[in-house]
């Protein structure tokens, strides 16, 4: 599905693509900083200590979620001047891409390269030593991780459209809904190996997201019966 987006909404565009790269370059910073500080907190601690690796793992996930947050806001004011640079230097004093157009290539941006991370870690795991679900464990590891991950993608293009929607219109509770959204999905996860505690919430708030992005993107019910009925 993250493939189709690009390739059906985004791969035409040059212009799409560059906001797609540095959106996904954004993202890339903000896991080498969180990473960073999450790495220099456990050497700094005591390695025997399990109750304190596992609260500083709990920090280093949400101060991520917080840091990704961030860097989605800077970029946000990164493209508001390149919208006002594009508007000065074209001939009709329109812009060739509006926000709404940008903050969905920017959210796919940061998923694309989220889903990417996620797929390096599983193939690194895949690669062995050991077999999944050797010691009793569930065997489905490998498959829930895929449907996660793609969730995450999907997400990110989602709150995407509405963080910068509540930027764009200075409403700050959907800026604090995103934020809260991200953070639950990301603390889901330490539900696992009980799959069903972090996909079937993940899922849910997917399709609450992607309904409140279609209506923020000036989707109607009747605009969807068409689509549906391909009239």
């Amino acid at each position: 599905p993250a493939l189709g987006l690009f390739l059906f909404t985004i791969a035409r565009d040059p212009l799409r693509i560059i906001i797609l790269i540095a959106g996904a370059f954004f993202w890339l910073v903000s896991l080498l900083l969180s990473s960073l500080i999450w790495f220099i907190a456990v050497k700094a601690s005591d390695p025997r200590d399990e109750p304190l690796q596992k609260g500083l793992l709990i920090f280093g996930v949400m101060f991520s979620v917080l840091l990704q947050e961030a860097f989605r806001f800077l970029y946000y004011k990164l493209l508001r001047k390149a919208i006002e640079g594009l508007v000065a230097l074209s001939e009709d004093g329109c812009s060739p891409i509006s926000i709404q157009q940008m903050a969905y290539v920017a959210g796919v941006g940061f998923g694309l390269m989220s889903g990417a991370f996620s797929m390096i870690n599983l193939l690194a795991d895949a690669l062995g030593p050991g077999t999944v679900g050797i010691h009793g464990d569930s065997q489905l590891y490998f498959l829930t991780s895929a449907f996660m991950t793609m969730v995450l993608i999907f997400l990110h293009t989602f709150w995407g459209i509405l963080f910068f929607h509540g930027c764009e219109h200075r409403r700050w509770w959907e800026i604090m809904a995103v934020v809260v959204m991200h953070l639950a999905v990301s603390g889901s996860t330490f539900c696992n190996p009980l799959y069903v505690g972090s996909l079937v919430p993940s899922y849910l708030l997917m399709a609450a997201a992607a309904v409140w992005a279609y209506l923020l993107s000036g989707g109607s019910a009747q605009n969807l019966r068409r689509f549906l009925l391909c009239k």
